[in-house]
């Protein structure tokens, strides 16, 4: 196997995965594909952090636009608690389609190098799409580079994320916050007089 479709969250997490895949003289193909991240700032710095840092590694890289902030919503709305497995299920969906459909023998995805993400569940996804589609899921565990990826992501001035990506997951990075400030503006009881 020469290349792997290499389904791309974002530069910084595409650090902990392309040094690796290239050290097996496997040459990844970045795919940005990622619906699920808003709003739309978010988006964009993300998808133009990967597009301006492809070419000085060499990385080629396809796009698939889609900010799909409605049908996000809609799909994960009634089961916001179960959002990441819709989250897994539609990128790597897309991801294990396009490969099939563009003459990759496999893919992968940078979801794989996260400490916070449910590994065995985007594992076992990819093994299933894989079969659907008649390619390979390319399994590497990358999360023992997750911190040197994202050490090297801000030594070289990445935009570098404060949340997963969807805009639950950003609500949730401030709910210590939110908590405070309830307690904070809570309306005072009256004194009995």
């Amino acid at each position: 196997m020469n290349t792997v479709l290499l389904h791309t969250c974002c530069a910084p997490c595409s650090l902990s995965c392309i040094e690796p895949l290239r050290a097996e003289g496997i040459e990844p193909v970045a795919f940005w594909y990622n619906p699920n991240i808003h709003p739309w700032t978010e988006y964009k710095a993300r998808r133009d952090c990967l597009l301006e840092f492809a070419p000085t590694i060499g990385l080629d890289i396809r796009v698939q636009e889609d900010y799909g902030l409605r049908s996000f919503v809609e799909s994960v709305g009634q089961n916001i608690d179960n959002r990441c497995q819709y989250c897994y299920a539609v990128r790597l969906a897309e991801t294990a389609k396009y490969a099939a459909n563009h003459g990759f023998e496999a893919f992968t995805t940078t979801l794989l190098s996260s400490l916070y993400q449910d590994h065995e569940a985007i594992t076992a996804l990819g093994y299933k799409l894989a079969q659907q589609h008649g390619i390979q899921f390319y399994y590497r565990d990358f999360r023992s580079n997750f911190r040197a990826g994202n050490q090297k992501a801000k030594d070289d001035g990445f935009y570098i994320q404060k949340y997963c990506g969807c805009i639950f997951s950003e609500a949730d990075r401030y709910d210590k916050k939110i908590q405070k400030d309830k307690i904070r503006f809570a309306p005072q009881e009256e004194p009995n007089g």
